[in-house]
């Protein structure tokens, strides 16, 4: 039986409606398809997946410079130092040699040389022997003692060198005394005969019937000082004319 023309519109209709459905079905398959494959590739599959990191190798650090020492003892010898030696402490030649060569012979002599205090007493100096300090220090403890004729003498009753007051001599016999280079206070004329003749290395004694005084470290213990500054202690010098010089044994 011939189809009508309606009949033929329903049929490709049809047709239309089934392809449809094919391709409905294709879609549905590959995106099963695709599930599949990503699930068996491990997507979301909780498996941690680490990415290889790039391997670039330790820093690069140049080498130091070869000509670096070469240039140091260049630079040593052109300066007419003499390289460290690496021995240990310099020896006190050395060192008194080091500061003649910086500050002359004079300067190079300041670790030898007492300071003066603003109170007026004086400093040991760093290159003093202990018999020097004890005569500094106890010269220190009656620097400003007033004067009296005869003070230091043993005039108080059972004293023999501690004193309110002291005179010429009796101070510098307390500091002699404090180093144990005297047993009793002496007078200006057993001072003139004390010890051993000339200026000593450290302290000198000048002395005569009517006066004593002493130089310690370069600086001057003299009763007569005290009238500038309050001090025995005294850095200017004055004329020995017409007094003994003496010094203790060894210093």
């Amino acid at each position: 039986m011939p189809l009508t023309p309606a009949g033929t519109d329903v049929r490709h209709r049809t047709h239309a409606a089934v392809a449809a459905i094919l391709r409905c079905v294709r879609r549905r398959a590959l995106l099963a398809i695709s599930i599949a494959c990503l699930m068996a590739a491990g997507c979301g599959s909780g498996e941690v997946h680490r990415i290889s990191a790039w391997d670039s190798g330790p820093p690069y650090i140049p080498p130091p410079e070869p000509t670096r020492g070469a240039t140091a003892k260049h630079a040593t010898a052109a300066s007419g130092q003499a390289p460290k030696s690496g021995r240990g402490a310099p020896t006190d030649a050395e060192v008194q040699r080091e500061l003649d060569q910086a500050f002359g012979t004079r300067g190079g002599r300041a670790i030898d040389a007492a300071g003066l205090s603003a109170g007026g007493r004086a400093t040991i100096p760093p290159a003093a022997p202990s018999r020097v300090a004890a005569i500094i220090n106890a010269a220190n403890s009656v620097a400003r003692k007033p004067y009296v004729y005869g003070g230091g003498h043993g005039r108080l009753a059972d004293e023999t060198f501690v004193d309110t007051a002291y005179d010429c001599s009796g101070s510098v016999s307390f500091a002699l005394a404090a180093a144990g280079l005297v047993d009793s206070p002496l007078d200006s004329t057993a001072l003139a005969r004390f010890g051993r003749p000339g200026r000593g290395r450290w302290v000198t004694i000048y002395a005569n019937a009517g006066h004593a005084f002493m130089t310690v470290a370069g600086l001057r213990f003299d009763t007569s000082g005290r009238d500038a500054g309050g001090s025995r202690w005294q850095a200017a010098s004055r004329t020995v004319a017409g007094f003994v010089v003496r010094h203790p044994p060894g210093l």
